[in-house]
């Protein structure tokens, strides 16, 4: 993103996860997106990723998600 131009001031945080969608999917993201803020004062973010991880299949190493 810095390379091309679209941020210049971006930088990665020490972890990221990325997850792509189909165009159908669109507008439950940015609902998901528009209502985050509520949505996390039931569900941590960190526990969601995690069940993102485990839902897609994602292999990954405990000691790196939030610790």
């Amino acid at each position: 993103m810095k390379a091309e131009g679209g941020v210049p001031a971006f930088t990665w945080q020490a972890g990221y996860g990325a997850f792509s969608i189909g165009a159908s999917q669109a507008d439950t993201v940015i609902k998901y997106i528009q209502n985050q803020e509520e949505h996390h004062r039931k569900v941590t973010f960190p526990e969601e990723f995690r069940r993102f991880l485990e839902r897609y299949k994602v292999a990954y190493d405990e000691r790196y998600v939030w610790d």
